[in-house]
């Protein structure tokens, strides 16, 4: 899933790719990925891209006075392309969800701005929305307040805003595990699966401590891994072709999915704990004292 850094990269390339661009078209070839009907997309069509955003995890566009909002979830992503074909898209076909067509505004014969003839000129630039898998979770919203957006509206403070007094202040009551505690959007905004696995890892801290326990000297600890994780992680990311993204992620990583593999601070086998549907890798000789926590799944198969 994208996180903070990955979806800054992607704010970041749209503001220096599609900011100033006009709206030409908006291809929907997945209806349940509009969380929202009224605007239609059909609002957007002459308007001017005017900033991209970001909020949390949140992807967004500013054309005019509307935010075209996305969220990718787990296996969602942006595309961009320089040429986009004008066909238009054929619903439930392929993994393309939303097609966002951009173009140059053209003088007319009065001097004003106007939109290109897309028919008659060459393929305009702009960005597929995409989401591979069979889970369809990606998310959009046209709205004119990023603020009704539900996960917006009840996100925390943003990670890499936070203060080490505000961190022990949304600790301080919090009796949960503080891996689950730091992927809480509502806790604290931009942290997902990947990153708080690095982040506990820097920090030296078990995946299972608990969040209100932690001791001042493992709250500084936490705080400077957060912050220097994910300013490293942005600063590499950001730049980046957003094909490659997902690639420069992978290869910043210490522990998140390298169970088996040995740890690249202290040589011991980087171990996992599995759930339904997700799974975290930690270093024991680095996070828990050497002590192997209980993976339920395993624990059921070795009965």
């Amino acid at each position: 899933m994208p996180e903070l850094p990955e979806v800054e990269a992607l704010a970041d390339h749209l503001r220096r790719n599609a900011v100033g661009k006009l709206v030409q078209r908006v291809d929907v070839a997945s209806l349940s990925v509009l969380k929202t009907f009224d605007p239609p997309t059909t609002a957007l069509h002459g308007r001017t891209v005017t900033a991209a955003h970001r909020w949390g995890k949140y992807l967004g566009l500013q054309i005019g006075d509307l935010y075209v909002i996305a969220h990718l979830s787990r296996a969602g992503w942006l595309r961009w392309s320089d040429k986009l074909s004008p066909a238009p898209l054929k619903p439930g076909k392929g993994p393309i969800a939303l097609r966002l067509h951009l173009g140059e505004a053209l003088p007319d014969v009065a001097g004003r701005a106007a939109l290109p003839d897309v028919a008659g000129r060459a393929a305009p630039g702009g960005f597929d929305l995409t989401e591979a898998g069979t889970q369809k979770r990606l998310a959009v919203w046209l709205v004119a307040d990023p603020a009704v957006v539900p996960g917006i509206a009840t996100l925390g403070p943003d990670a890499l805003d936070v203060t080490i007094d505000q961190l022990a202040e949304l600790l301080a009551h919090n009796g949960g595990r503080i891996k689950t505690v730091l992927t809480d959007q509502k806790v604290i905004a931009g942290i997902g699966n990947a990153y708080s696995d690095e982040i506990l890892h820097a920090a030296k801290l078990s995946p299972f401590a608990t969040a209100a326990k932690l001791t001042e000297s493992q709250l500084a600890a936490l705080h400077d891994a957060m912050v220097s994780v994910l300013t490293d992680a942005v600063r590499r990311s950001v730049g980046q072709q957003a094909a490659t993204l997902k690639g420069e992620k992978r290869s910043g990583l210490q522990v998140h999915a390298r169970t088996g593999l040995p740890c690249p601070v202290c040589g011991d086998t980087v171990r996992e704990v599995s759930f339904a549907d997700k799974s975290f890798q930690y270093c024991p000789r680095c996070q828990t004292g050497g002590r192997v926590l209980a993976d339920r799944r395993m624990s059921r198969l070795l009965k």
